[in-house]
């Protein structure tokens, strides 16, 4: 695929090694040393290249509801800051992640990233050779750990109710970290294919088997001493949930006494004699009855209405000598309606047209301009 002439020209002959679509004409260009944005003219600006190199101490991404800040911290020199629509992020981060590592001696230079995995604030980077793993706000920085499949003896999966926990055995010593259960299929795929050609085996039990020392094998009771001891996953990830309590704690400090009766039940027979004498004061008074009136009718009164005669059907031009207009009516209405469909026809196509360039500029708005 031919790249733009202003691409050519910021290249100057260095090698493309990925190349990311990021909508419409706009393009990433990754080298092995930086990182080169192309912006295609538009309605909000011209045709530009952007040039970002490699050499970060930091990376950090600012996503919001359309388009993600990229931005690359370079210490002393200051930083650098880029736009991405939030669809073309994840393909537009792996060259430029894989780029900082390399330029930082983390990754060697024919090392490639297999994946890069994003979850909150941990940021999980499975290579060719090993797993950099990320904590914190910022995408990645200088303080990582690194575990080398050199160093990997085995790995193993344990599933929970909201996250899934990733169990390496790095050097003897078991290291672990939790991934959402939604991504942990696409982890151990990835982890166990990349750990597996590393080691050119084809499964989890031959590279078991192939990490057992011999003495090992030989004891098999110091081997069962050797094992670890887990103290847990650590904590839960914050989407989990607690338990809800299934009841109220019992007040141990007070009694309910079955044989308790309430002190009103000892004057009920005061009150029954009240509502017996207000019953007998009611059924001897005598029933006050309110009399009705009806409304008394008036007579109607009607008025009579006189109904003059009027001849419609004498249109007051018979034998005038004038002629009825109408014809001549109903031709300037076809003429101002044919000249009314033409205005609206014109109309509808300057609308049509201001449509085409409001949707560009939503598209450039979108691609991050």
């Amino acid at each position: 695929m031919s790249q733009p002439q202003m691409v050519q020209s910021a290249l100057d002959g260095e090698p493309v090694v990925a190349r990311v679509a990021l909508g419409g004409e706009d393009e990433l260009y990754a080298t092995p040393t930086r990182t080169l944005i192309y912006r295609s003219e538009g309605l909000l600006s011209d045709e530009t290249v952007e040039e970002y190199s490699h050499e970060a101490e930091r990376i950090s991404v600012a996503e919001g509801r359309r388009k993600t800040k990229v931005t690359l911290d370079y210490g002393l020199d200051g930083e650098q800051t880029f736009a991405l629509s939030n669809k073309h992020l994840d393909r537009a981060l792996h060259p430029v992640l894989e780029g900082a590592l390399k330029a930082n001696d983390v990754l060697a230079d024919d090392e490639a990233v297999e994946r890069l995995f994003r979850f909150s604030e941990l940021t999980l980077v499975v290579a060719g050779g090993r797993v950099l793993k990320h904590i914190g706000a910022s995408l990645w920085d200088e303080d990582f750990e690194e575990y080398r499949f050199d160093d990997v003896t085995d790995l193993q999966f344990e599933g929970g109710s909201v996250a899934t926990s990733v169990v390496m055995t790095v050097d003897g010593r078991q290291e672990r970290f939790k991934t959402p259960n939604e991504d942990a299929r696409q982890l151990r795929e990835t982890l166990e294919s990349a750990l597996l050609a590393h080691w050119g085996v084809s499964s989890l039990e031959e590279l078991r088997a192939a990490n057992v020392s011999e003495e090992e094998a030989a004891s098999p009771e110091g081997a069962a001493d050797a094992k670890e001891v887990s103290f847990g996953d650590g904590p839960e990830p914050l989407s989990a949930n607690p338990a809800q309590l299934a009841e109220e704690p019992v007040n141990a400090t007070r009694t309910e006494s079955a044989d308790s009766v309430p002190e009103s039940a000892a004057n009920g027979g005061g009150v029954a004699q009240q509502v017996e004498a207000t019953a007998r004061s009611v059924s001897e008074s005598p029933s006050a009855s309110d009399p009705t009136s009806e409304p008394a009718d008036g007579p109607a009164e009607t008025e009579a209405i006189d109904s003059a005669d009027a001849d419609v059907d004498d249109d007051g031009f018979e034998g005038s000598g004038f002629q009825s207009a109408a014809a001549d009516a109903n031709g300037r209405v076809a003429d101002e309606l044919a000249e009314l469909r033409a205005t609206v026809e014109r109309q509808g196509e300057e609308i049509r047209e201001q449509r085409k360039l409001i949707e560009q500029l939503v598209e450039e708005l979108r691609r991050g301009r």
